[in-house]
């Protein structure tokens, strides 16, 4: 909603953002001081002297990773509110395999190191890699008989003949799918998905994945600022009492006794009850620890990807690790939050693997979301409603998301390159420098 409402103020609209919390995020928020994550989760006492200083803390209350070469990345950039931001590089990248963690490799070198796959694995591996490297969507020349809308994935990964290990780390931990229904389908969003995981990683070498210094909580904030910039209007502690609609169609939004008139409304599920349908359920369970995760060479920040085939499930269990090292903790001290979609009545246990790689665990908070998607489109209405974030560790559903509803508002495709040009026309090129 944040950023959306940042594009459309510099789409020249006039916005006002109301939010009936009295924090910026919404679901995404990051919790800070500690003892408001305690209280939120209806912890009894304060957290123990051990913790450090409460206001040390940014957590996180839902765990995501910028991809380097991603989409987010790219409407940051062209809306230049990387200005207000701080980057820093995730360090590591890995993936379940038997019960032990491995390294995702991030170079040949570590590729051949590895010891996720055997030596004539790897040649195949590596040959199927330059494949998707030179793989061009539009140049033909480039798909050795492979029709990209139509071939499957499964047969892609037979035409290499990987083994089903190989496949199950690229599917998950390259392309991160979230369960195996991509096997069946047309090869060439696979293909795009590893690209993209391949170039993200090329920019900085540890990692495909970025994470900004503060917590997540950074992100809402900087893109309500360019909102301001552009004239927009923000308003927390803003309680909702009733959305008008007249003739089937959105004309306001009543609040303290007024109603602020309106053409168009953005919101999240938990503002229009009726107008929504739950989807699943979102396992996920904040930790923290003293130490850093096991078998990941110490490191201050990673990813951990458990595919669903190594522990019988449906879907895949995620774990993302940040520390002190991110102004989001207590020196010394680690946030880890393992995430899953929901499949069975005890999700506890579900999630039971990824937490048994994290142990010790300090304290843990554990929430179950109901995931809901829009049964109205907006298109009578002109109410456009977000889809609940997913299971997945990092945003490029939620900037699927976020074009869908620009779509659907602005009856165009969102458009990158527009966005920029847009925000010239506003400057003019001379002040930008």
């Amino acid at each position: 909603e944040c950023i959306l409402s940042g594009i459309m103020s510099v789409n020249g609209k006039k916005v006002l953002h109301m939010d009936q919390n009295s924090y910026y995020g919404g679901e995404s928020a990051s919790i800070t001081p500690l003892e408001d994550l305690y209280k939120r989760f209806n912890l009894p006492g304060a957290p123990p002297e051990s913790m450090g200083r409460g206001r040390d803390w940014n957590v996180d209350l839902i765990p995501k990773f910028l991809m380097a070469n991603g989409q987010l990345v790219k409407m940051l950039l062209y809306t230049e509110v990387t200005r207000y931001l701080d980057f820093k590089v995730i360090e590591g990248s890995f993936v379940y395999k038997g019960g032990k963690i491995y390294k995702v490799p991030s170079t040949e070198a570590e590729a051949l190191a590895s010891s996720l796959m055997g030596l004539f694995e790897k040649r195949r591996f590596r040959k199927f890699l330059v494949y998707v490297a030179n793989f061009d969507e539009n140049d033909p020349r480039t798909f050795e008989g492979v029709d990209p809308k139509k071939t499957t994935m499964r047969d892609v990964y037979k035409k290499f003949d990987l083994g089903q290990d190989v496949i199950d780390f690229t599917g998950h931990a390259l392309a991160l799918y979230r369960t195996d229904d991509y096997l069946d389908q047309p090869c060439q969003e696979t293909i795009n998905r590893i690209k993209l995981y391949s170039e993200s990683l090329a920019r900085y070498g540890k990692s495909p994945y970025l994470y900004p210094l503060y917590g997540l909580g950074e992100l809402p904030q900087g893109f309500a600022r360019l909102s301001a910039i552009y004239g927009g209007t923000y308003m927390l502690n803003k309680p909702i009492e009733e959305i008008v609609i007249e003739n089937g169609k959105v004309v306001g939004v009543k609040s303290e006794g007024e109603v602020a008139r309106c053409k168009q409304l953005i919101c999240d599920p938990s503002y229009v009850s009726d107008r929504v349908t739950k989807v699943g359920q979102v396992i996920r369970v904040i930790c923290i620890l003293s130490h850093p995760i096991k078998n990941t060479n110490d490191a201050n920040s990673c990813q951990i990807i458990i595919p669903q085939n190594q522990v019988n499930r449906k879907s895949d269990i995620y774990v993302c690790m940040i520390s002190s090292a991110h102004n989001v903790a207590a020196q010394g001290k680690y946030i880890a939050i393992a995430s899953t979609t929901v499949e069975t009545a005890d999700p506890e246990k579900e999630i039971k693997p990824a937490l048994d790689l994290l142990e010790p665990i300090e304290q843990k908070f554990v929430s179950i979301s109901d995931l809901f998607a829009p049964t109205d489109l907006g298109t009578e209405s002109q109410i456009f409603i977000s889809r609940t974030y997913d299971a997945t560790t990092h945003f490029e559903t939620t900037c699927d998301d976020i074009k869908d509803i620009y779509k659907r508002m602005m009856g165009s495709e969102f458009d990158f390159e527009e966005m920029k040009r847009k925000k010239n026309d506003i400057y003019g090129e001379e002040e930008q420098q």
